[in-house]
């Protein structure tokens, strides 16, 4: 655990400081960073292109920006902690009195010494983050807003990695990276991401991954908008991978209808592998399975979490820092997709080939009298029992309440000794 976690944890700390937003410098520096373990393709759509009811929207990238009294104190810094300026504010450099500042303060007095995390991408305006303690602390009087930034023409980045397998048919997943400095709800999804990318690339694939580093809804609808013929023709499972690197738990966000080939996988691999798992209905959404589940895409497609967005106190706020992001989260995130993609590359329907029962013994597979031996015949027994042709794996594994680790090296051995033949999913 401690390599890899710690590596995920350190490429945490390298994209935290990174102001990133749903278009501009910030996603791209973020993505250059990524394509130093993976070689994603990295791309541009313009601004004002139509993408279904959507356009994509202008450019915004900042410089610096503050708060500062009639005395020349900075009390608002965005060099501090870039969640202090609200997302896409225009630029501005004027004085104007408290009361005239208030109306562009954001705070939560419920969490009053966390930063709320705001933004205001498709409605002009400008706005400063603080803690309710420091707001409370604000004297009547003159204060100067400075806000360098620019908004204007340019085009939403997004990064993409394709990794072929021995079919056409495809596993889609899917993360976002438009958020500023926020470790869970941001950064634990592309990386854990990314070294999910790196294992998948070092095995061998019966499957090919689509894989893409996106901002949130705007590009999800963009990707969809240019890619759905071949994604609805080939994705045959999918997963959203987002706040997925703190200690508290797992979680997952099911389709619409509960009943795709991602609901069934994700909730067999959490039933037999992590306890004490919350699942969550699609009227919970709140990620980019609005996008890829709505009508007319309809992609068999799952939320994987472990503290769902919006489901932790520090969603959204200067607390969701790299303290609860750690090493053995990130790991426990990176193995929780793992295990599903496990599954998906080993669910193949099983046919037994012969009548009857096979005689275990002569194949030395039966232990008379030898301690644990017969819970594991039972197993075989059961699994050959369903081995009908028209079964799959996963729907083996549910009948006969066994989890995939246990009985893949049962398949295996009846495999090899030719009980059994594997067949292609229908």
């Amino acid at each position: 655990m401690s390599k890899a976690g710690n590596e995920m944890h350190d490429l945490a700390k390298l994209l935290f400081p990174i102001c990133r937003s749903i278009t501009g410098d910030g996603v791209r520096d973020s993505l250059k960073i990524i394509s130093e373990h993976i070689p994603i393709v990295i791309k541009e759509v313009p601004s004002g292109t139509k993408v279904f009811d959507w356009v994509v929207p202008k450019e915004w990238n900042i410089n610096d920006a503050f708060v500062e009294d009639k005395n020349g104190k900075i009390i608002i810094d965005f060099k501090k902690n870039n969640i202090h300026v609200m997302g896409y504010s225009t630029p501005i450099d004027k004085w104007v009195d408290l009361s005239v500042l208030q109306n562009h303060l954001h705070s939560l007095p419920d969490q009053p010494n966390a930063i709320p995390y705001v933004t205001s991408y498709y409605k002009e305006n400008w706005g400063f983050c603080l803690s309710h303690n420091d707001r409370k602390k604000l004297k009547d009087g003159k204060y100067r807003i400075y806000i360098d930034s620019t908004l204007k023409d340019g085009s939403l980045t997004y990064g993409e990695y394709i990794i072929p397998g021995e079919t056409e048919e495809e596993i889609f997943l899917s993360t976002y990276i438009c958020h500023p400095s926020m470790a869970n709800n941001e950064l634990s999804g592309p990386v854990v991401t990314t070294f999910l990318a790196k294992w998948i690339k070092s095995k061998s694939r019966r499957y090919s991954y689509r894989i893409i580093f996106i901002p949130e809804t705007i590009g999800s609808i963009t990707y969809l908008s240019q890619n759905l013929n071949i994604i609805k023709k080939n994705v045959i499972a999918g997963f959203n991978i987002s706040c997925i690197g703190d200690d508290k738990g797992y979680s997952y966000v099911a389709s619409p209808y509960e009943d795709t080939y991602a609901d069934r996988i994700v909730e067999h691999v959490l039933d037999k592998n992590y306890s004490n798992y919350i699942k969550y209905s699609f009227l919970d959404r709140g990620s980019d399975e609005r996008q890829y589940c709505s009508p007319g895409i309809n992609l068999p497609l799952v939320t994987l979490c472990r503290s769902k967005f919006g489901a932790y106190p520090e969603y959204h706020t200067s607390l969701d820092d790299l303290s609860l992001v750690t090493p053995g989260g990130l790991f426990g995130g990176l193995n929780y997709v793992r295990d599903c993609l496990k599954v998906i590359e080993n669910n193949y329907i099983y046919q037994s080939r012969g009548l009857c029962e096979p005689q275990l013994g002569k194949h030395g597979l039966y232990k008379s009298g030898v301690k644990g031996s017969s819970k594991n015949t039972r197993r075989m027994k059961d699994l050959i029992a369903y081995c009908n042709g028209e079964n799959d794996l996963l729907w083996i594994l549910e009948k006969i309440n066994c989890s995939f680790e246990e009985l893949l090296p049962i398949i295996n051995k009846l495999m090899k000794i030719g009980i059994i033949e594997r067949l292609p999913l229908k």
